[in-house]
Formats: C-alpha cells, structure tokens, sequence
C-alpha cells in the first residue's frame, strides 16, 4: 500500500526569520520530518502548494480536490494550516468518493522543536491505513469526520460539532 502525500504548506511547513520575527514558507519539512519519525509507511509525496490556509482561496480548495481525484493511490494524506482545514474537508468530502482522505496539521511549526506535527503526521499516516473511504481531520490523537468537525480556538484543538 502506498499513501500519497499532498503538502499544502501551513504550519508544518513555516520558518522562522530571527531578524525580523516574520514566518515564512522556504521547503517542506515532511522528509525530514519522516526520516526522524523512522516511518516504514510508502509514501509518494507531491508538493502542490506552500500556503497558509488563511490565504487559501476556492481555486488552491479546487486544485486539491483535483489532486486528490486524480492520485492512483486510494489512501491520501495532505498537510494543510490548521485555520481552514475544515473548509477544504467540507469540499473534498462533498466532491470524493472511493479514497481515504486523511487532513492534518500542526499548531506549532516543526522548526520550533515543541511542535505537534511529529505526533499528527505519524497518527495521520495510521488512520490513512486502516479507516474506510471517507474524508477526516487527524489532529492530536483524534480523527473527526469531515463533516462534523471544527477549529476551537480558545483551545487550540479539533472537536466535533455537537
């Protein structure tokens, strides 16, 4: 089985400028981060992207359900920023069928060294293996279907819309 891997950008991704503080998008992290994580799982990765989800328009959400629709692999991961990931799961998950689309991200940028991309990615690369065709959000632990999922900002975390 191999999973495809779609990089967005969003926080996994982001660096950090100690001159002037600002973060910013250079390369992605996600070999690196894999490499570390001595991951075992295939993956084929593509970079379509690198963005911060607050700047994601309709067409960035199109080109991913275009990318999703024509992946030979059923099993997809994609790392996206954390502020609109339920938007574009909404889109692919009214827009796909047969795959397993798993969504992660991270609150806190891997270059800092505390992020929690390490634990997303490797539990987005779990669930992407055993959960049935459908759209989700992996986020700390937990996976949330796409249509009932959303950002608490006061926590930081995903729940489920009640």
């Amino acid at each position: 089985m191999t999973i495809k891997l779609i990089i967005t950008g969003g926080t996994f991704d982001k660096e950090y400028n100690e001159l002037t503080g600002s973060l910013f998008f250079r390369a992605t992290h996600l070999h690196e981060m894999l490499k570390l994580g001595r991951s075992r799982v295939k993956v084929k990765t593509k970079t379509l992207m690198m963005i911060d989800s607050l700047y994601m328009k309709a067409a960035h959400r199109k080109k991913i359900l275009a990318e999703c629709k024509a992946s030979r692999e059923s099993r997809i991961v994609i790392t996206h920023g954390t502020d609109t990931m339920p938007e574009t799961a909404r889109l692919l998950g009214a827009n796909l069928t047969g795959k397993t689309v798993i969504l992660t991200g991270a609150m806190v940028p891997y270059k800092f060294g505390s992020s929690d991309g390490m634990f997303n990615l490797g539990s987005a690369l779990s669930f992407a293996q055993i959960l049935p065709p459908d759209v989700y959000i992996a986020m700390n632990g937990r996976f949330f279907s796409w249509h009932n999922v959303r950002k608490n900002r006061a926590k930081g975390e995903f729940e489920e819309i009640k």
